[in-house]
C-alpha cells in the first residue's frame, strides 16, 4: 500500500485525532494494522470535505486521505473519523483481498462515527445514545439531491446506521450489556454489504 502524492503539513491536531480514532478502531475490532493513517493524510482544500482518493497501480493500492481542518464543531470531526473509517476498512479489506462497495464503506463509517462518539461520552447509556444518534442521523443534510447516486447512497448509509445503532442502544446500551455490545459490532464490521444491511 503507498501513499498518493500528498502532503499532511500543518494538520497536526487532525492527524493527531485520525491516529487515536484509527487506534480506537483496531482495538475495538481487533484488526493488525494494514498501514499508519498518518502517512496518508494531506490538506483539504478551502471548504472542501474529506476524501479518500483511491487507485490501484502496478497491483498496489495507493491512497490519499483528504481532511478538512478542526475549526470547532461536530462536523469537521465527524469528517475526520468518516475518513480514518473508510481507510481503515479499505486497507483491512485489500489486506485480505476482499473487495468492497461504496455504500459498505458509507454505512460502516456512519456506524463508526457513532461508535468513536459514544467512547468519548463518560457514563454512556440509553439516553445518552438516543441524543447521539438523533445528532448523527436526525439532524443531518446532504450536500447531494436525493435523486443523485450519491445522493441516494448516503440516505441509505444514514437509514441503515440509524437502524442498527436504534437496534444496539435497545438491545445492549439499555441494559448495560456492553462486551456483547462490542462482540455484535465486531461482527458487524467483517459483514459485506447485503449481510449489514440485514444485520440493520
Amino acid at each position: 500500500m503507498k501513499a498518493l502524492e500528498g502532503n499532511g503539513a500543518g494538520l497536526v491536531r487532525e492527524i493527531a485525532l485520525a491516529g487515536r480514532v484509527q487506534a480506537a478502531l483496531e482495538r475495538l475490532y481487533r484488526l493488525d494494522r494494514a498501514a499508519a493513517v498518518d502517512d496518508f493524510v494531506s490538506a483539504a482544500e478551502e471548504g472542501e470535505r474529506e476524501t479518500l482518493f483511491v487507485r490501484e497501480a502496478d497491483g498496489a493500492l495507493e491512497m490519499c486521505l483528504r481532511l478538512p481542518q478542526l475549526a470547532g464543531g461536530l462536523d469537521p470531526v465527524c469528517q475526520i473519523i468518516e475518513g480514518v473509517s473508510h481507510f481503515v476498512y479499505l486497507a483491512h479489506r485489500a489486506a485480505r483481498g476482499r473487495e468492497t462497495t461504496q455504500l459498505e464503506l458509507e454505512l460502516q463509517a456512519e456506524v463508526d462515527k457513532y461508535v468513536v462518539l459514544a467512547a468519548s461520552v463518560e457514563d454512556f447509556d440509553e439516553i445518552a445514545s438516543r441524543q447521539l444518534r438523533e445528532r448523527l442521523y436526525d439532524a443531518v443534510s446532504f450536500a447531494h439531491g436525493e435523486n443523485t447516486e450519491l445522493g441516494e447512497r448516503y440516505r441509505i448509509a444514514n437509514d441503515y446506521a440509524r437502524r442498527f445503532t436504534a437496534r444496539l442502544e435497545r438491545e445492549y446500551v439499555s441494559r448495560a450489556r456492553y462486551e456483547e455490545l462490542h462482540v455484535e459490532l465486531r461482527r458487524f464490521f467483517h459483514l459485506g454489504q447485503s449481510e449489514k444491511l440485514r444485520a440493520a
